[in-house]
């Protein structure tokens, strides 16, 4: 059992450098590069480079979350699960269900590759990846702060978590029919997941 958990630790690592990387691809590299290329560049890329690269970000997402939910299973009951842990599990959560219910849907319709209205599309699934963006930071840092920090065990009468959790759902409200506001730009999509972090985390340690 303990090789198996050690094996799943493993492979949530791998798939999940493989989601977060291709979605940092999206946002900071391959959308700048849409911007700018030539109609024959960009049709090329829309027919075969994107879609390839939306496969490994929609399976390693997938992959990232099934070895996450298995070790959450392992945790459960145990003085392993805090505060940490549940915010960023939530953020985990959240991230999974947009690439499969918001963003692979949304750019099949903007590629082209089905029917629909492309720019109403690509700008749902632009808001979507942004927010993934914008939680990636503060999840990254609340699942390692669940095994490295002390003093944030988890309560039901703990308003810090409560406060956290209310701040996720509604930037997820926001993502689904909101706007981008802040996050329209890659600097500002950076920034306010720096931000994020710090008011998560401290939502969780000082309340």
């Amino acid at each position: 059992m303990e090789e198996l958990n050690f094996l799943a630790r493993w492979g949530h690592l791998l798939f999940g450098i493989t989601w977060i990387g291709m979605l940092y691809y999206f946002n900071f590299v391959q959308g700048g590069y849409f911007k700018q290329a030539s109609a024959e560049g960009l049709a090329d890329a829309k027919s075969k480079l994107a879609p390839s690269a939306l496969w490994w970000f929609r399976w390693g997402a997938m992959f990232t979350f099934l070895t996450g939910l298995y070790l959450l299973h392992t945790i459960s009951g145990s003085l392993s699960v805090n505060n940490y842990i549940i915010v960023g599990a939530l953020l985990g959560t959240f991230m999974f269900l947009n690439v499969w219910v918001i963003i692979w849907p949304a750019q099949q319709i903007a590629l082209g590759m089905k029917e629909g209205d492309g720019p109403a599309a690509g700008a749902k699934a632009l808001l979507a990846s942004r927010t993934n963006t914008l939680f990636s930071g503060p999840m990254a840092y609340l699942m390692l702060a669940s095994a490295h920090k002390k003093g944030a065990m988890a309560s039901l009468s703990d308003t810090g978590l409560y406060a956290a959790l209310a701040i996720v759902i509604l930037l997820e409200v926001n993502a689904i029919i909101g706007k981008q506001g802040p996050m329209a730009s890659v600097n500002g999509v950076i920034y306010s997941s720096i931000a994020l972090t710090a008011i998560l985390v401290g939502l969780i340690q000082v309340l």
